[in-house]
């Protein structure tokens, strides 16, 4: 398949950036970056690239998701040198990628300059929990499933101790590597190689879904840690049950260990938002 317009005889090829906004269900893939023998949406993209155009650049994400992490708009790029319309190439993607991958835009975007990852300059993520007793099998992809009792407003005031400049070591992943992780795997943005991330929103709302009630976490900020949103939502929880006081929110961030914090909470009811960039970007 080709969706590439001809070149005229002696015209050289001209490399182009690409920007690509890209929606996913990672239940079944095991995360964003490449794995040998495993399905992952970097590893999908780039082998679709390559029926399509004949190249396989292999696509920079705004940020590597984790096993099974969703999202509702993810950023990626990458050098082409195939002369082909934007539209033709997002059509083109749509046909090929599995149906748990779309693209919703494909752009150029310039001389190489822009980055997915590296031209960021905030993330938002959501995290959706269930409260009803019985969660569809429609919806149980994508939530965390939590009908036990909880206080509401115990999660609300525990999300503001997040606002701010913080370190955020409690709430990284526990694993002998983190520091490297941290700093060239996890980083949200070039700049960001410690645990020091700050938030610019934290907060929880309520809604209503024909399904039942769910009770979502959003937090925007400049840079996330390898397991940072996850962490948060699972010590949150631990305070709307009643473990936890709100307050101790800012005992364990000044902790700076992992076990201070609380649980992971599921990667099924993780979504990677949305990401912003500069104007010029």
């Amino acid at each position: 398949m080709s969706e590439a317009e001809p070149i005229g005889p002696g015209t050289a090829p001209e490399e182009r950036t690409w920007k690509l906004t890209l929606a996913y269900d990672g239940t079944d893939f095991h995360g964003w970056q490449v794995q040998p023998g495993k399905p992952t949406i970097q590893g999908e993209l780039q082998a679709a690239l390559g029926r399509i155009t004949g190249e396989s650049p292999l696509p920079q994400g705004s940020g590597r998701t984790d096993a099974g992490v969703h999202a509702l708009a993810q950023v990626a790029s990458f050098p082409l040198t195939a002369p082909i319309p934007p539209e033709n190439l997002q059509r083109a993607l749509n046909r090929t990628l599995p149906a748990a991958i779309r693209v919703l835009e494909a752009r150029i975007v310039g001389d190489g300059a822009f980055h997915a990852r590296h031209s960021a300059v905030a993330k938002t993520y959501e995290y959706r929990i269930f409260r009803s007793e019985i969660c569809s099998p429609f919806l149980a992809r994508f939530v965390f499933p939590c009908p036990w009792p909880m206080e509401f407003a115990a999660l609300e005031e525990s999300a503001c101790f997040f606002v701010g400049e913080h370190d955020f070591s409690s709430f990284a992943a526990n694993d002998p590597d983190l520091a490297a992780r941290t700093a060239s795997f996890e980083s949200e943005t070039a700049q960001l190689t410690s645990a020091v991330r700050s938030i610019f929103s934290s907060a929880w709302e309520r809604r209503e879904t024909a399904e039942g009630e769910l009770w979502v976490y959003r937090v925007r900020g400049n840079g996330f840690l390898h397991h940072m949103v996850r962490n948060l939502v699972g010590t949150m929880l631990d305070a709307g049950r009643g473990l936890l006081r709100a307050e101790e929110m800012t005992r364990i961030l000044a902790a700076r260990s992992r076990p201070a914090a609380g649980p992971t909470a599921p990667a099924r009811g993780l979504f990677l938002h949305s990401v912003e960039y500069r104007q010029q970007d």
